[in-house]
C-alpha cells in the first residue's frame, strides 16, 4: 500500500539527484518553470526503481537547447518538432519537453503539436491519471490535477479525461492500458475498459511498429497475464493478434481437451519464473515468451474430433510455426526475432518423442543441431510447456528433460556439438570425387552430415572411405 510520508521523502530524494538538481537551477535562473513528470513521479510515490528522467516546462525548445548547452555533457534534438530536446547530464539521460497542447488529426493519429502555457493543462492530456503528475521544481512541490495519488492507492488504472475522448485521441493508450496493469498490477476501471470495448477497432489505424512496440513493453513486464487478459476479453487483441482469442476453444459434452489459451498462459507464466531461475538477473527474454505465448496456436486450425471422445491437434507445431511466422511478420518483427520464435514453435513438441524412449546419440545431436542457437529457450519452453495437474507424470517430464540436458552436456564435452558439420567441407568433397559446385555435392554434404549425427566424430580418413563407397554405391 502507498505510504504518502515515504513516498513524499522518496520524491525530496529524486529532486537531489545531481542532474534534476542542475537543470532545477538552470531553468529557475532563466525564469522558467520545470518540473519532472510522468514515471519518474509514479514511481518514486510507489518506491519501486526508475530508470527514465522525464521533465516538462514552460520554455521552447530552443530555449531548453540554451539552458541545456552548458550543463550537458551531450545533447540532441531528434524531438525537436514535437518539442522534446534531449540531454545527458550528471552522467544522467533526460529528456525535457515544452508542455503540450495537442490535438490528433482523426485519421493517422499523428499529434498536431501544439505548445501549452500550462502544467495542468499538459498533465491533462496525458494517458492516465498515475501518470499525469508532477513535481515542480526547485519548490519540490507536486501536481496533481486529476487525482493520481489517490488512483495510486486504488490501484487503479483511469485516464484523466472522458475515456472515450482519450484513446480517440490516440487509440495506443488502450495497449497501454494492457502493459501499465501488468506493470503496476493495477486494475483498469470500469468506463476505461468499456471505452476500449467500445473503440477496440480505432487501435486499426495505429501503425504495426507501434502496435508491436507496446506489445513488447507488456511481454516484458513480470507477469504479463494480467494485460494480455484485458486485450482478450475487451476484444482488442483480436483486432492485431486474433490467434490468441481464438484458443479459446469450445469444448462440447462428447469431446473434451485441455482450455488451449489457459494453458497457453500458464506456460507463459512458467517461461518467465524459468527465465528468472536460469538467468537471475538477465533483461527480458522477448522472444522466448512471445514463443510461449504463441506455441499453440496452430491447434484451432488443426483440432479433429476422434471418435470416443479424443480431440487430436496432429502437426499443430509446424502449421502454428507457419501463422507465427506470417503474422510477425504483419507486426514488422525483425527477421532474427521471428526467424527464432517459429523455429521453436516448430520444436516445442520434440522432445515428448524422448520421454516416451530414450533417444539414441544421433537422435540428441539431431535435436541439437535443429535447435541450432535457440536450443537454451528451447530446454526452457519444452520444460515451461508441461501444465498436467498429475503430479506423476510431470515428475516423469521432468526427469526425463533433465537426462536429456544431460546427456546434451556429455555429447558436447566430447564433440562440438553447437557447430556439427561434415568433417569433409564442399571443396573436399569436389577434390575426392572430382565434381563441381552443384547439386550432387550437396547431397554428398548431406550424406556426411547424416553420418557425423549418426555416427559421431569419424576422423577425416574414415569420412572420406565413407564418402567413396556411398559415390561408388550409386554407380
Amino acid at each position: 500500500m502507498l505510504n504518502m510520508a515515504e513516498g513524499l521523502a522518496r520524491l525530496d530524494a529524486l529532486a537531489a539527484v545531481p542532474a534534476v538538481s542542475a537543470l532545477a537551477e538552470a531553468f529557475a535562473a532563466a525564469g522558467h518553470e520545470l518540473a519532472i513528470v510522468g514515471g519518474p513521479v509514479r514511481d518514486a510515490l510507489l518506491g519501486r526503481t526508475t530508470h527514465d528522467l522525464d521533465f516538462t516546462t514552460d520554455a521552447r525548445p530552443d530555449d531548453i537547447l540554451r539552458l541545456v548547452k552548458p550543463i550537458a555533457t551531450a545533447h540532441w534534438d531528434i524531438g525537436r518538432e514535437f518539442g522534446t530536446i534531449g540531454a545527458r547530464v550528471a552522467g544522467e539521460q533526460v529528456e525535457i519537453t515544452t508542455y503540450r497542447a495537442d490535438s490528433y488529426d482523426g485519421t493517422t493519429r499523428k499529434p498536431v503539436v501544439a505548445f501549452g502555457d500550462t502544467i495542468t493543462g499538459d498533465l491533462s492530456r496525458r494517458d492516465f491519471t498515475v501518470n499525469a503528475m508532477a513535481l515542480l521544481l526547485p519548490a519540490k512541490r507536486l501536481v496533481d490535477p486529476t487525482g493520481g495519488v489517490e488512483d495510486l492507492v486504488r490501484g487503479i488504472l483511469r485516464t484523466p479525461i472522458d475515456p472515450r475522448v482519450s484513446f480517440g485521441d490516440d487509440p495506443l493508450r488502450m495497449l497501454r492500458a494492457a502493459r501499465f496493469s501488468s506493470q503496476l498490477e493495477f486494475d483498469v476501471d470500469d468506463d476505461t475498459v468499456a471505452a476500449i470495448e467500445q473503440l477496440r477497432e480505432t487501435i486499426q489505424i495505429v501503425s504495426a511498429e507501434r502496435i508491436q512496440g507496446e506489445l513488447m513493453r507488456l511481454l516484458a513486464t513480470d507477469d504479463p497475464v494480467r494485460g494480455i487478459r484485458l486485450l482478450v476479453d475487451t476484444g482488442l487483441m483480436a483486432q492485431f493478434l486474433p490467434e490468441i482469442p481464438a484458443l479459446r476453444l469450445e469444448v462440447d459434452e462428447h469431446h473434451h481437451h485441455k482450455d488451449v489459451y489457459e494453458h497457453s498462459l500458464t506456460v507463459l507464466r512458467q517461461a518467465i519464473d524459468l527465465e528468472h531461475a536460469r538467468h537471475p538477473g538477465a533483461a527480458p527474454d522477448l522472444p522466448l515468451r512471445l514463443a510461449a505465448l504463441l506455441h499453440d496456436i496452430g491447434k484451432p486450425a488443426t483440432r479433429k474430433l476422434e471418435p470416443g471422445g479424443v480431440v487430436t491437434f496432429h502437426h499443430h507445431d509446424v502449421k502454428g510455426a507457419r501463422m507465427a511466422r506470417k503474422r510477425l511478420r504483419e507486426l514488422r518483427f525483425d527477421s532474427a526475432t521471428t526467424d527464432a520464435v517459429a523455429t521453436l514453435i516448430e520444436l516445442h513438441l520434440r522432445f515428448f518423442g524422448y520421454a516416451e524412449g530414450a533417444w539414441t546419440d544421433a537422435a540428441v545431436r539431431r535435436y541439437v543441431r535443429d535447435a541450432g542457437d535457440q536450443l537454451e529457450r528451447l530446454h526452457i519452453l519444452t520444460r515451461a510447456d508441461v501444465t498436467t495437474r498429475n503430479k506423476r507424470k510431470a515428475h516423469r517430464l521432468a526427469a526425463a528433460y533433465d537426462d536429456i540436458e544431460r546427456r546434451i552436456d556429455e555429447l558436447a564435452a566430447q564433440e562440438e556439438l553447437a557447430a556439427i558439420r561434415p568433417e569433409l567441407d564442399g571443396n573436399r568433397i569436389q577434390q575426392i570425387l572430382g565434381l563441381k559446385p552443384g547439386r550432387e555435392v550437396g547431397e554428398a554434404y548431406r550424406f556426411l552430415l547424416d553420418l557425423r549425427l549418426d555416427e559421431g566424430m569419424l576422423g577425416e580418413d574414415e569420412a572420406e572411405r565413407r564418402l567413396r563407397d556411398w559415390w561408388a554405391a550409386r554407380g
